[in-house]
């Protein structure tokens, strides 16, 4: 184990940092949104923002961290958001707010890019799920653990944001000092989400749907928690549970979903989180609510990871990499989408609005694998591919995967190996 974490430490303990205080400023943002007269469809609007900048910045970073290098990229980025942070609480006003959430988005998601690739430059090819492993379990607990931060003060005093700020800050100091060479960004193959829709409909709904929901949580549960009776540290305390709900159960269900069928295995993950969305929609604050956040939490943050799956499953080897983008980018549209919906049914039928849209949601994609007949051969028959807990962070990720293909910015050396690589086309296919 030490060999394995000594020339990842500086990277993993700068992505702890950096998203104690990210995890602290989502939920402490909603909470001062609230407390400050904004209505939930305008705390939607805000949490849409910041998605919305994720998506942007997914394409600018690229080409940023080329010219001037992960260092330097990670640093600027990192004083972005440092300053954006204090603004927020130095300038409060819901328009003003929504612009800074833009440039937040963008700041993060360069900043997960800069850390995930130069991941995947330090690890080889057999560590590389134990290293995917790992990175995802420190952000979760980080995400988990920042929840925590909200009782040490009031949202509407400085000092949260003051915390928030210098957390992310602090993340610039394991990743400046690090020893570790900087990596060459490769090329992202294209995405083309039409073939990816005819190959594999249902891993793309399924991360539509997973992005739509789990960005309406995100966004709205806070406001949900301290509507339905939580005080600031109640709010933590259902965000942390409904986290760490993701965290542990999505082994089960992973090892569950790599033994069976994962289309019937999605199928009962949605229907079983959705109906139980309806049983917690009329609660108020108590120990059940958590613990039935608990087993929403798991079911819910396991979707995408089968929709993952089951698309490198239906995929070739050399496309699993786009494909796995066009995923990250139809869960990155859902998520800018459904703060917006979920606030908006918010403030038209308060709290019970937020778990009668989790369970519509996912009932509709519990009707889609029902209805949808399987209709494709899967095309990795040795070994299948495996299911493996994940975040949507950024596209740089997908390289961390320990089904994705090494290599893959490279260009065939000859004509022999571009026969060897060639695929069938598209249409001879057809998916589930």
């Amino acid at each position: 184990m030490r060999t394995l974490l000594a020339p990842i430490s500086s990277l993993l303990a700068g992505v702890a940092l950096l998203l104690l205080g990210h995890g602290l400023l989502n939920t402490l943002l909603t909470l001062r949104g609230v407390a400050e007269g904004y209505s939930t469809g305008m705390v939607g609007l805000l949490m849409s923002g910041y998605f919305a900048g994720f998506l942007i910045g997914t394409w600018l970073a690229p080409s940023l961290i080329r010219r001037v290098g992960h260092i330097r990229t990670f640093a600027f980025y990192a004083g972005v958001a440092t300053v954006v942070v204090l603004l927020h609480v130095l300038i409060v006003n819901p328009w003003v707010w929504l612009a800074l959430r833009l440039l937040y988005g963008v700041a993060l998601v360069t900043l997960y890019m800069v850390i995930e690739s130069w991941l995947n430059a330090q690890v080889s090819g057999e560590k590389r799920g134990q290293v995917f492993a790992l990175y995802m379990a420190v952000n979760l607990g980080a995400l988990a653990a920042a929840q925590q931060l909200l009782s040490l003060d009031s949202p509407m005093a400085f000092t949260l944001f003051a915390l928030s700020s210098m957390l992310i800050c602090a993340a610039l100091m394991p990743i400046t000092l690090t020893r570790q060479a900087q990596p060459v960004q490769p090329e992202m193959p294209p995405t083309d989400l039409l073939q990816l829709a005819r190959i594999a409909p249902l891993p793309l709904m399924g991360a539509g749907i997973s992005g739509f929901s789990l960005g309406g949580f995100w966004g709205l549960a806070p406001v949900y928690a301290s509507q339905v009776g939580f005080d600031a540290a109640g709010v933590g305390l259902l965000m942390s549970v409904t986290i760490l709900g993701g965290a542990v159960l999505q082994w089960p269900i992973g090892i569950f979903s790599d033994k069976h069928e994962r289309r019937v295995v999605m199928l009962w993950v949605v229907a079983i989180a959705a109906l139980l969305a309806l049983v917690i929609a009329p609660l108020t604050a108590s120990p059940l609510l958590l613990g039935l956040m608990f087993i929403w939490g798991g079911l819910a943050f396991s979707i995408y990871s089968i929709a993952v799956a089951q698309m490198v499953d239906q995929l070739h080897p050399d496309e699993i990499l786009s494909g796995s983008s066009g995923l990250l980018l139809a869960n990155g549209f859902g998520a800018a989408l459904g703060p917006v919906v979920a606030g908006g049914l918010m403030h038209l039928a308060g709290p019970i609005a937020l778990p009668l849209f989790f369970a519509v949601s996912l009932g509709v994609l519990a009707l889609y694998s029902f209805w949808r007949p399987r209709r494709v051969m899967d095309l990795v028959t040795e070994p299948p591919g495996h299911f493996t807990p994940m975040l949507r962070t950024s596209p740089t990720v997908m390289e961390l995967m320990p089904d994705a293909p090494e290599g893959v910015a490279q260009e065939p050396a000859n004509e022999e190996e571009l026969d060897d690589m060639a695929i069938p086309e598209p249409e001879q296919r057809t998916g589930s």
